[in-house]
């Protein structure tokens, strides 16, 4: 009869115990089962098993012999007869780990041998221990290579889950960070943590993203997005709705504005809601320079509507509204486009797929000369292009500043929707000219109306209005101008800063 996985696992001999979970495993070569005999002339039987990789050899090797060293010499266990009052006190069993723990099914045993833990079986009496060895080769915490900053912490998380946890911690040292782990994925069973702070991230919204984790039913989550597309509010939207961030000080400013973090076991990116459209344009790097610097986010603002409206307008003007050219600027453009054989909409299509194309391919691209192939690829094409005579050197200009400004937004998400966006409106200035792309405007603006980030208008504090919600929003306030956290957000202890500002000096008579 085969062995239902919910049944007692503690009752079989030890023998069958071991049988059980190399058959369990396949009889897989990283299972690794010892036999281990303990006492003053090995008379108990014991064994322990661990998967090799995930866990940590020292610390293996220093559980077995610290059990042979205390069951050799402890004077209270010449035999067998002190051992049954070992399995009620788990955490005084003599060994040099910081979690030991009582288990008798197989299936809590299985997961534990797949989280690194060590299985430690003892034939008489009758215990199960899983011992926390976790380890094996893992990256080490290092700068995030895709927020980078001239002045802040350095840190950034890796792809172990623990470390994450522990990264945040560190910046918010109090009993209110808590954590709610969840396993998620029939096959993966991958350690999902949620992460908020009790008593400022409003209950509604924790609730609600609960609810979201434990509705999905998938069989893997290898990344954070899986998460993000399973739970996120509008599924069919460009614009994201959450945001992720690979910076532990990042997404501490979040859990303290009253956001709730998702962790997911195996990737360095942290998912944060409720999230803000303004919230796209705002680095980390604004908060560690002084308030003056914030006018940045204006210019980021700026860059994300000539990554989108760039080409379009090019097109509309020079097809439907010549008379909105000043008309030197106008003869100029006229003798560039003369030879040209294709319409503006087709020339700019054409540079910006070639652009698009050399993008991916530096992405793709070995590292080493990823970035060379782009940058020779776009001149040695562009220039190439002008001299063969098919597109004009007005329009490679054109693309060209649109392809930098779409590097200047922060968020890479927001990055992805305005280059498809960018060919939305091209298609529309080509059929309609301006009036095509205010009719797109208008229909984009009601679509973001529309939107919500677990409850929260994604346009606050415009949409709806909130004078508070202004102090950081396209301008960043002075700290001790912020008195209270975001409104929109609801949270429920809403005073983050009580000074009345800074101190003047005295002045000299």
């Amino acid at each position: 009869m085969p062995y239902a996985m919910n049944e007692p696992f503690i009752r079989l001999a030890l023998p069958e115990k071991v049988r059980l979970l190399r058959q369990l495993f396949g009889n897989s070569s990283d299972l690794a089962a010892r036999d281990l005999p303990l006492g003053k002339s090995g008379q108990i039987q014991a064994a322990i098993l661990y998967i090799d990789g995930l866990v940590d050899a020292p610390t293996v090797n220093g559980i077995v012999e610290s059990l042979q060293i205390s069951m050799r010499t402890d004077e209270r266990m010449p035999g067998q007869l002190h051992l049954p009052e070992w399995p009620a006190l788990p955490e005084d069993f003599p060994v040099p780990a910081a979690g030991v723990r009582s288990l008798n099914e197989l299936k809590a045993i299985e997961h534990a041998l797949l989280s690194g833990d060590t299985i430690l079986l003892l034939g008489h009496p009758d215990v199960c221990l899983a011992i926390d060895t976790s380890g094996g080769e893992q990256r080490n915490v290092g700068e995030p290579s895709t927020e980078t900053v001239v002045r802040g912490p350095r840190e950034g998380f890796t792809e172990n889950l623990r470390t994450n946890i522990s990264l945040v911690r560190r910046r918010i040292k109090d009993a209110n960070l808590w954590l709610e782990m969840k396993q998620i994925g029939r096959v993966t069973k991958t350690d999902v943590a949620l992460m908020y702070i009790h008593g400022i991230a409003q209950d509604s919204v924790v609730a609600e993203a609960r609810a979201r984790l434990d509705r999905i039913d998938i069989d893997a989550i290898l990344e954070s997005g899986y998460i993000e597309e399973m739970i996120q509010d509008e599924a069919h939207s460009l614009f994201p709705t959450m945001t992720s961030s690979e910076r532990p000080d990042v997404v501490a400013a979040n859990l303290l504005e009253g956001r709730i973090a998702i962790l997911v076991d195996g990737t360095p990116f942290v998912l944060v809601a409720p999230v803000l459209f303004i919230q796209f344009f705002q680095a980390a790097e604004d908060y560690y320079n002084r308030y003056n610097f914030s006018v940045i986010r204006l210019l980021r603002l700026l860059s994300f509507f000539i990554a989108m409206l760039a080409p379009a307008l090019y097109i509309a003007l020079t097809t439907f509204h010549q008379e909105a050219i000043p008309t030197p600027l106008l003869i100029g453009l006229a003798a560039q486009r003369e030879g040209i054989p294709f319409p503006a909409f087709v020339e700019a299509m054409m540079m910006e797929i070639t652009f698009e194309i050399l993008r991916e391919a530096g992405v793709r691209m070995p590292r080493a000369i990823g970035q060379a192939v782009s940058i020779v690829g776009a001149l040695v094409l562009g220039d190439a292009a002008v001299q063969a005579g098919l597109v004009s050197p007005a329009m490679v200009i054109v693309v060209s500043l649109t392809a930098i400004s779409n590097f200047v937004i922060p968020a890479y998400d927001l990055a992805t929707s305005t280059r498809i966006m960018r060919f939305v409106f091209m298609f529309l200035a080509a059929s309609f000219g301006l009036f095509g792309i205010s009719a797109g405007i208008v229909a984009l603006v009601l679509h973001l109306c529309s939107l919500r980030s677990f409850g929260v208008p994604i346009l606050a504090p415009y949409a709806p209005l909130s004078i508070a919600g202004q102090k950081d929003g396209l301008l960043r306030w002075p700290l001790w101008r912020q008195h209270k956290r975001p409104r929109f957000l609801s949270p429920g202890n809403k005073i983050r800063e009580r000074s009345s500002g800074p101190k003047k000096p005295p002045t000299r008579k």
